[in-house]
């Protein structure tokens, strides 16, 4: 595993010493690493931990040992005022189904205290989104579900922001689009965002790379 921490940035998350696994299939033990500011990435094969350590992070499971804290806010003290700090959703839910993608969108400034309208108004013109807002989400195709998610990561404002497999499903228009949004990201000088996939996106600057 590569996750030596950064010593010379301020990091918005730190996690250390972490352990976790499934019954009978351990996936990391020991995992110690800082997050700074811009694009960080977790890589790995499939199987390998990927989604487990972003749902960790996320305060979705709990690790068997180790710590996870946001701006020395940890997650096993002060779990709600650290869940507050991070946007996270599974690409794969169905717990928006029966709600419109422009609802589902809409709700997230009621728990999402930077959560910006203005931001999310070019989101849905520049993922071309228009057209599929008043549709309730389980009438979405994979592909516009997975930009309503990406709309609501990139408009969410928090301090951390975790994105599993951020391209998967994207028509090619809506990747350039992506791609130009994680530029941006990178060079962000406050918040972190964490990408799970199995390789680096092309002509990124990344903050830290874990490998699993």
């Amino acid at each position: 595993m590569n996750a030596a921490p950064d010593r010379t940035t301020p990091s918005v998350l730190q996690a250390r010493n972490l352990r976790f696994g499934w019954p009978n299939r351990p996936l990391f033990d020991g995992l110690s690493f800082d997050l700074p500011p811009g694009l960080n990435l977790v890589r790995g094969d499939d199987g390998c931990g990927k989604s487990s350590l972003i749902r960790l992070m996320a305060g979705d499971l709990s690790p068997e040992s180790g710590t996870l804290s946001i701006h020395g806010t940890p997650l096993d003290e002060l779990r709600e005022t650290y869940r507050q700090q991070v946007f996270w959703i599974d690409p794969q839910t169905e717990a928006h189904d029966a709600i419109s993608a422009a609802g589902y969108l809409d709700s997230l400034s009621q728990h999402l205290p930077r959560f910006s309208a203005d931001v999310l108004a070019d989101l849905v013109d520049g993922f071309a989104l228009a057209p599929h807002l008043t549709k309730p989400m389980y009438m979405l195709s994979a592909g516009s579900k997975r930009k309503v998610w990406l709309s609501a990561a990139m408009a969410a404002g928090t301090p951390l922001t975790l994105i599993d497999q951020p391209f998967a499903a994207l028509d090619a228009p809506s990747m350039r689009f992506l791609t130009e949004l994680l530029h941006e990201a990178a060079s962000h000088p406050s918040r972190a965002w964490v990408i799970a996939d199995y390789e680096a996106p092309a002509g990124i600057t990344l903050a830290r790379v874990i490998d699993l």
